[in-house]
């Protein structure tokens, strides 16, 4: 059975115009489908297979999107904010149409990777508890990281709520010396992510995150060629490998 939809649902979707739009360029013999001048905008049409015209130009449908962004410091996740700007006020305005939320949060003062999409069943499975999907931090930590903080991590730390992290996998890259003003550098692998997760977790061994950045989540890692504040849709690889992992 072929799954239909209205033609001026699916071309009001893809950003094309309001429905009353569609129905003036209807009017005006400006929409084909399958070579055929449309007269009606609300007739039914599968687009898989159907060919759509509009001014001359084919209309690819989708029904997701999914976009990786290195997020800057100084927007927050979400997708409207009365004081700050957004993640989604960084994004192409073709993309307003796909009403797109980021999958998860980071901290206005965290950098990296984050995902947008509005494919909300991805986002629940990637951010349920249950799937342990793993997410890696890059941080520089005032002073000196230890190898008792790593134990610790490997064991689970208890936050200032009493809430008791699962075990994490922390990584020391560079050990920092307080006479020298100099901060370890670390990654750390989670499983979870409870609010300010990373900054709770070196506060509970007695240290302070001075820099956050997200590396990757899951099975993806950022795109190094990503600035801060750009965006990329994600690979048919990339998003079969994160439907995979949840």
């Amino acid at each position: 059975m072929k799954q239909t939809h209205r033609l001026d649902k699916i071309l009001a979707h893809v950003g094309i115009g309001t429905r009353s739009e569609l129905k003036r360029l209807t009017k005006d013999g400006a929409i084909y489908v399958n070579g055929v001048k449309v007269k009606d905008s609300g007739m039914q049409v599968n687009p898989d297979t159907d060919i759509i015209i509009v001014n001359g130009e084919p209309v690819l449908y989708r029904e997701f999107v999914y976009l990786m962004m290195n997020k800057p410091q100084g927007v927050v996740s979400a997708t409207e904010d009365n004081r700050d700007r957004t993640v989604v006020d960084l994004l192409d305005k073709a993309y307003a149409p796909f009403d797109v939320f980021p999958v998860g949060r980071l901290d206005k003062d965290t950098e990296g990777f984050l995902l947008l999409t509005n494919d909300g069943k991805l986002a629940h499975n990637l951010l349920s508890p249950r799937k342990h999907v793993p997410k890696t931090y890059f941080a520089k930590v005032e002073w000196e990281v230890s190898e008792s903080d790593r134990d610790a991590f490997s064991q689970g730390v208890t936050l200032d709520d009493g809430y008791e992290t699962l075990p994490g996998i922390l990584r020391i890259l560079k050990t920092g010396k307080e006479s020298e003003n100099e901060p370890s550098e670390i990654e750390l692998t989670i499983m979870e992510g409870k609010f300010h997760q990373v900054k709770r977790m070196f506060q509970a061994v007695g240290k302070k995150v001075v820099y956050l950045k997200r590396i990757s989540m899951g099975p993806l890692a950022l795109d190094p060629s990503l600035a801060l504040g750009q965006v990329r849709e994600l690979s048919k690889e990339e998003l079969l490998a994160l439907q995979n992992a949840t």
